[in-house]
């Protein structure tokens, strides 16, 4: 049998218990996390120091260490140390902000460690904190007004509840991945946010398409229950939702193990992102779609299409 073939069977809904656990239990567990331990922010966000030196040839594992050893000497701790440029051949390293003597001294050892002149020194320059607090504020008002339009996108084009169960995924999406930075305590820096917003289009646009088969099924099962409607919409595009995830994925697999460190700090929220938000538009919106629709049954007697016969 072809994959594209497959008749999926999944009882979606009537398992709506077993999803809202498990992810359930991954944000619990990163709420925990983030009041116990806090985020790990990084430089964008908390300030610090920049330096980076071109070293001519590609930055090993070995020179990483060497360097890391050099601010050691010098007092400097919970630095990063990369290879950045098209052959890794700069470093960059990021610290928290020293005064001028520290940096000085930092550089100059570094400098004569690898035989460096002062051309090789591409930048060294604080950044403010101030700087950070302004991306948290962007933050937080780039995806209130992303999920506010995207609820009355939805809104306007299928239903209320749908734009609802959608905005609720994709909170869900936002808690999972920084659940995830939490527990494992990755730098929280600008390709975060990045990843955030590029979360925001996939998940929306991945629940849009099963409630679109569910508009389409609502005509056509017309004396089918809520569940029955999700369950059979979900499975009709649960090949097509595998496919597209299993393809970004493998990409952004590819991308974290053999790409350059900047293109990684980019593709690891990505990838949580991305598997969270295919997650929670079938197991998490779908379910949510059908509560709310049940809900509205209840409390409209007499409705013609909130009192679909409830099959068990």
């Amino acid at each position: 049998m072809r994959w594209n073939n497959i008749k999926w069977n999944i009882d979606v809904i009537g398992k709506t218990k077993v999803w809202f656990t498990i992810s359930g239990i991954i944000i619990l567990a990163g709420l925990i996390a983030l009041f116990t331990m806090g985020l790990n922010w990084g430089l964008d966000f908390t300030g610090g120091t920049v330096v980076e030196f071109n070293m001519h040839k590609p930055v090993t594992i070995a020179m990483n260490n060497e360097i890391t050893s050099i601010l050691k000497s010098n007092g400097v701790k919970d630095s990063q140390v990369k290879a950045i440029g098209p052959n890794n051949t700069h470093v960059s390293i990021t610290t928290p902000s020293l005064d001028d003597k520290t940096r000085t001294a930092v550089i100059n050892a570094i400098e004569s460690k690898y035989k460096l002149t002062v051309k090789d020194l591409v930048s060294s320059q604080n950044v403010s904190a101030s700087i950070g607090k302004e991306m948290q504020f962007g933050t937080i008002l780039a995806s209130a007004v992303a999920a506010l339009l995207m609820l009355i996108y939805i809104g306007f084009r299928f239903n209320f509840e749908m734009g609802a169960a959608a905005v609720l995924a994709l909170i869900h999406d936002i808690l999972i991945m920084i659940s995830a930075y939490a527990l494992l305590r990755i730098v929280v820096d600008t390709p975060f946010v990045a990843a955030i917003l590029t979360v925001f289009g996939y998940s929306i646009n991945d629940t849009i398409v099963i409630f679109d088969r569910i508009r389409d099924n609502i005509k056509l099962m017309r004396k089918a229950s809520y569940k029955e409607i999700a369950n059979v919409s979900v499975n009709e595009t649960m090949t097509r939702s595998i496919n597209t995830v299993m393809t970004v994925l493998l990409m952004l697999i590819l991308m974290y193990f053999f790409g350059p460190s900047s293109i990684k700090d980019f593709a690891l929220p990505l990838l949580i992102g991305i598997t969270s938000g295919a997650y929670s538009s079938i197991f998490i919106a779908s379910p949510l779609w059908v509560i709310f629709k049940d809900k509205e049954g209840k409390n409209s007697v007499g409705n013609k299409v909130g009192n679909r016969p409830q099959k068990a």
